[in-house]
């Protein structure tokens, strides 16, 4: 879906206006038992979704590049099949909001696991994406080690290193902030005692007694960058190192034994 984008934003560069910049975000909510997928690509329109996530296996990508060597008009998104499918593996609902350039509104597909039928219809929440695609997987209840930042940010390295666009994890921690509803109290406290006398020997012992500052825990949310800044392909053989070549290896090879040699060159 990025690579399509960027595609057909060649001839059409107001294609990328809502959002210029090209990516993948991941996010969890561990409490909700979701796991939240999104991209900035092309998107699909409501017809699209309907007939793409309406047939397993049918392929938008083999459709897309039968089509530019047909010489046909592209104006095709990407359509999941059985990779979207498998998402049912974890997950007892899924829901697939989707942002299209050629459409004004935005639009939701909703199916659960093991049903016959699914839903289509304008996304109430309105336009939330400018652009591209939202799937949420509600998870099954043997499946929530997904909902946690560092089994992401280990997969999307393993699985994903070398994809060229960049894909950022969504990471929530816990932090500890004084609390300042406490020191507003305390603030009040100390006024009213202003109001008795108290000698400079009291003084000193009501300082030494003072409580240390009440704290709070406050939920932060960042984003972190969990693949390669660059494929290793795009590198100069000069940056890269024998691990990473033979974990490269790994990856496309499917096994866990190490390459005998490697040749890395550049060609115009």
């Amino acid at each position: 879906a990025l690579d399509k984008i960027r595609f057909l934003s060649i001839q059409k560069p107001e294609l990328l206006s809502d959002k210029s910049d090209l990516e993948i975000r991941i996010s969890y909510d561990s409490e909700a038992k979701t796991l939240t997928l999104s991209d900035s690509g092309i998107g699909m329109t409501k017809t699209e979704l309907i007939e793409n996530l309406g047939t397993i296996a049918r392929s938008g990508t083999t459709k897309f590049l039968d089509g530019l060597k047909e010489g046909s008009d592209i104006d095709q998104i990407g359509m999941f099949g059985v990779g979207f499918y498998s998402a049912f593996l974890v997950a007892d609902r899924v829901t697939v909001a989707s942002k299209n350039p050629s459409e004004e509104a935005q639009y939701v597909w909703m199916s659960g696991n093991g049903d016959s039928s699914f839903s289509v219809a304008e996304d109430p929440r309105g336009n939330t994406l400018g652009r591209g695609t939202e799937i949420t997987l509600h998870l099954k209840d043997d499946a929530e080690e997904y909902a946690d930042f560092d089994k992401l940010a280990e997969l999307v390295h393993h699985y994903s290193e070398f994809v060229t666009h960049p894909i950022f994890v969504r990471k929530t921690e816990t932090m500890q902030v004084p609390d300042e509803d406490d020191a507003d109290v305390d603030t009040e406290e100390k006024a009213d005692e202003d109001e008795f006398e108290v000698s400079e020997e009291e003084d000193s012992d009501v300082e030494a007694e003072e409580k240390p500052k009440k704290m709070k825990d406050v939920i932060t949310h960042s984003w972190e960058k969990a693949n390669a800044d660059q494929a290793i392909w795009n590198r100069s053989k000069d940056a890269v190192t024998d691990d990473e070549y033979q974990e490269f290896y790994k990856l496309m090879n499917k096994k866990d034994e190490n390459a005998t040699t490697w040749s890395h060159f550049d060609a115009e």
